[in-house]
């Protein structure tokens, strides 16, 4: 019987860096041998040459972090730092009219990863931070970018496994591929209580220089007392702007009007509660169950 193959170097130390989390950023090299599966000697020889690039960082104590060498490496991708740079102006303006969750997000396989979220002391709590993951089915932002996405990425999503979060996380393929019709048909999605039963969000794409999606903008409040609809002109003015400062044709032809989140927002956090419609009625959309 064939012996398996043995992971390369490179899958090695990919796997290193791979070791470290969110809950675990700082890592002894027995942790990481322990992480990997590497022998010690192995772990300690190839975190030595990821420490020596300037991927890892060791302290006076022996403990290994992330090395700031692989932040100016992100910095080169398409969809980071150009994208945020582009985005933050409208986000800030989400923000400061409504002083709850903004968030910036992309699509990388069946997950998103955000790019940016902005947030306040009394903002609904929500387990994102920006360069992390969640999966895309149960996130407005997520419901968005694959609501767009190719055809071999969205029959992959269908055919599951779908996390369930809670009770109104949405499990059934059949019924993302329902969601994710009325999403293109709307144009917004609203996932109300997926991740958390207290938290609603309202999501709307991004779009390129080609028109195509490239990233999805989401205000996320408190989901007793919210109202979707009236959120929905706020996100879409976001979205627009940030979409014509990426040059995409679509946003470029719309009104200059249509950018300016004080036409459609109102006083500052009017949206967030129920009362009456802003700007008269928006499209019908069904939330997420």
């Amino acid at each position: 019987m064939d012996k398996p193959a043995r992971p390369s170097v490179t899958r090695r130390a990919l796997g290193i860096l791979d070791a470290f989390t969110p809950e675990r950023p700082g890592l002894s090299l027995a942790e990481i041998s322990r992480r990997t599966g590497l022998p010690p000697p192995t772990a300690h020889r190839l975190a030595g040459e990821l420490v020596a690039w300037g991927a890892l960082e060791r302290d006076a104590h022996g403990i290994y972090r992330i090395g700031l060498r692989l932040w100016e490496v992100a910095s080169l991708a398409p969809r980071g730092p150009a994208l945020r740079e582009a985005a933050l102006p409208f986000l800030e303006d989400l923000y400061e009219a409504t002083h709850q969750n903004v968030q910036l997000a992309v699509l990388d396989g069946l997950e998103v990863i955000y790019l940016e979220r902005l947030s306040g002391r009394n903002a609904v709590h929500v387990f994102t931070r920006v360069g992390g993951r969640f999966p895309a089915h149960a996130t407005g932002v997520g419901l968005v970018l694959l609501a767009h996405a190719d055809r071999a990425t969205q029959e992959r999503a269908y055919a599951g496994p779908l996390q369930r979060f809670t009770e109104k996380t949405i499990c059934s393929g059949e019924r993302l591929r329902q969601v994710l019709a009325e999403v293109r048909r709307t144009g917004v999605a609203v996932s109300d209580g997926q991740v958390e039963l207290v938290a609603l969000s309202v999501a709307a794409p991004v779009h390129g220089p080609d028109d195509t999606v490239v990233a999805a903008v989401s205000i996320v409040v408190p989901a007793e007392g919210a109202e979707p609809r009236a959120l929905i002109p706020a996100v879409r003015a976001g979205v627009r702007g940030i979409s014509r400062a990426l040059g995409a044709p679509s946003a470029l032809r719309a009104p200059d009007s249509a950018d300016r989140l004080s036409q459609s927002i109102g006083p500052r956090g009017a949206p967030v509660r129920r009362g009456p419609q802003l700007n008269g009625a928006s499209p019908e959309f069904s939330r997420p169950e």
